[in-house]
């Protein structure tokens, strides 16, 4: 049963000024090594941080709106890439007690993203 939907879109200039202006202090916060990690590997950097910060806007959506979300921090949620399959989405912390609250069992992510604009679809799904 779907407990949760969200979806986002993030212009990916957007995501390149704040990178050029904040640098390594807005990756620290917004991102897991993981997820900078992966980005770093990629032409266009912001494009791919374009779509994580999509991907957790829409979780935090997708966790009962964007009030009780506020609680979760950035890097509590985690946009894994997979190798010729569908990227995932980790929780952790504060992400991780609300979807146990909500029942959560299975989270569905789905990523896109053009030369300027990223979005993200996240449904939430308890048995």
């Amino acid at each position: 049963m779907i407990v949760g939907i969200g979806i986002d879109l993030v212009e990916v200039e957007r995501m390149r000024l704040l990178l050029e202006r904040k640098g390594d202090r807005a990756l620290l916060r917004l991102f897991t090594e993981g997820e900078r990690a992966y980005a770093a590997t990629h032409p266009e950097p912001a494009r791919q941080l374009a779509a994580r910060a999509a991907a957790k806007e829409a979780a935090f959506k997708a966790l009962a709106g964007n009030d009780l979300a506020r609680a979760i921090g950035w890097r509590e949620l985690e946009v894994v890439a997979r190798t010729h399959q569908s990227p995932i989405l980790l929780l952790h912390g504060r992400a991780y007690d609300r979807a146990s609250e909500l029942g959560v069992v299975r989270s569905h992510l789905s990523l896109t993203h053009t030369d300027t604009t990223a979005a993200a679809f996240v449904v939430v799904e308890r048995a």
